[in-house]
């Protein structure tokens, strides 16, 4: 009677990856392995894709190709997969530095434009009108400009900002994610999601489920 324990890899692929232009994709840079065996090494290199330009800059690359490929190279191996059923490869130039006019353009456009919404809103709700009320009920005098009241409060808008948005330049007053970091990543997640079933539907439709790549006509 045969006791002997099968061979069994633990395989979870990340969710997305970027590489370069004609640039291979192997099995450790798109999934985290573990197995019982110490083969870790040999499988983190075995090529799961390679680019070509007629390929685009999206592609995802499925489980089962990544069990096809684990299989051909270790016949006797397990394969126990968990979490993203899918990775996404992004192919991309190395990104260049930001140049410096544009973010000075770029900050000083968001700064006025944030001030005249803020004015514009200020002045929708009559927020003038409402300062002097506010400093006649407490001072009994009606005063045209309460600036005693005004300045307070326009350093108390930037503070709300500041803990709003949980940033003061590049220092973080907590690890917790501010609001605008939670909207990219909810941005980031339904773009892949729709990367993912987009490149599946195509592979449905005329690829090949493994691979992803169209059969070639007969000439």
């Amino acid at each position: 009677m045969n006791t002997t324990k099968p061979s069994v890899l633990y395989i979870r692929l990340r969710k997305r990856i970027s590489i370069r232009p004609g640039q291979t994709v192997k099995l450790g840079h798109a999934a985290r392995l573990f197995t019982d065996i110490g083969m870790e090494t040999e499988l983190k290199e075995l090529v799961l894709y390679r680019h070509r330009q007629e390929d685009g800059n999206r592609v995802v690359i499925d489980l089962l190709q990544v069990v096809k490929t684990v299989r051909e190279a270790a016949p006797d191996l397990t394969v126990e997969a968990y979490g993203e059923p899918q990775v996404l490869v992004v192919v991309a130039e190395k990104s260049a530095k930001p140049r410096f006019y544009i973010l000075v353009f770029a900050w000083l456009l968001l700064f006025f434009g944030a001030g005249l919404a803020i004015m514009n809103f200020h002045t929708d709700v009559s927020m003038k009108e409402v300062h002097m009320r506010i400093t006649e009920l407490v001072t009994g005098e009606r005063v045209d400009h309460p600036l005693w009241f005004q300045i307070p409060y326009s350093l108390g808008v930037g503070l709300g900002m500041m803990v709003f948005f949980n940033h003061l330049f590049r220092k973080r007053f907590n690890e917790e994610p501010n609001p605008l970091e939670l909207e990219l990543y909810m941005y980031e997640e339904n773009v892949n999601a729709y990367v993912i079933a987009d490149e599946m539907r195509k592979k449905s439709d005329g690829g090949n489920p493994v691979d992803g790549r169209k059969p070639e006509s007969g000439g």
